[in-house]
């Protein structure tokens, strides 16, 4: 008889081998107590992993960063960009941004004062990881090179569109703009940098910042070169030494 299966306890009892089927039963109990403890372990073993894994903290802007892993549709970004879309960014006129490509890093500032609310778009969608892990999809040698497409293709944007912000800002060298269609409103998530002067393109796309360091990578992109990672901090300067 097997001593674990309770459909035997009764039998065991009515036959008078009441000793026998206390012993078993016992350590029925003891087993089973074993099974239960040992359970009960690994479930609080499992939920403390979970706990101690990091959870990403809002950024200085009040954005999670969102971790990609090689699984990322561009469904997925789109969906982000929906989650973010209306953040509130407070703008100090201070704001530049960091880019991490496979060719180098590169620092640019942002004009916060002269296109607000493309600036504020550019934050959310840099701060939340919409951009990491995408590529430059367009490079024109002399001309621009361009990124920011969830597709890769130049076709892409992030399910809506931003209104054109009309400024005196010029396409100078290293000069950061906002890519569109034909329509004046239809920005979104696509920029470039400009690798030589373009005033032909002035007045016609909204320029919100500019290279300030690193122009040296930025020439060394090329056409299915990476995105790592877009950072944005604001620019705070340095206190002079006490006694200054």
């Amino acid at each position: 008889m097997r001593f674990n299966d309770l459909t035997f306890w009764g039998s065991y009892v009515s036959s008078g081998k009441f000793k026998e089927a206390n012993v078993k039963k016992t350590l029925f109990f003891v087993l089973t107590a074993s099974l239960v403890a040992g359970l009960a372990f690994c479930g609080k073993k499992k939920e403390a992993e979970e706990v101690s894994v990091p959870r990403p903290e809002p950024g200085e802007f009040g954005i999670a960063r969102t971790a990609w892993d090689t699984t990322v549709t561009p469904q997925k970004r789109v969906e982000l960009a929906a989650k973010v879309k209306n953040v509130d960014i407070e703008l100090l006129g201070n704001e530049k941004g960091v880019i991490e490509t496979n060719k180098g890093t590169f620092v640019f500032e942002l004009y916060s004062n002269d296109a607000p609310n493309t600036v504020r778009n550019f934050i959310r969608l840099a701060e939340s990881g919409f951009y990491d892990g995408l590529i430059w999809h367009r490079y024109e040698p002399g001309f621009v090179i361009q990124g920011g497409d969830p597709l890769g293709s130049g076709s892409g944007n992030p399910g809506y569109n931003i209104p054109f912000e009309a400024n005196e800002r010029k396409h100078e060298l290293g000069a950061m703009g906002m890519a569109r269609g034909q329509d004046l409103n239809s920005a979104g998530c696509q920029f470039y940098f400009c690798l030589s002067p373009q005033p032909g393109l002035d007045g016609n796309y909204v320029v919100f910042g500019k290279v300030v360091s690193g122009m040296d990578a930025v020439n060394e992109l090329r056409r299915g070169d990476s995105i790592i990672r877009i950072t944005v901090t604001r620019d705070v300067p340095e206190e002079p030494p006490a006694g200054e």
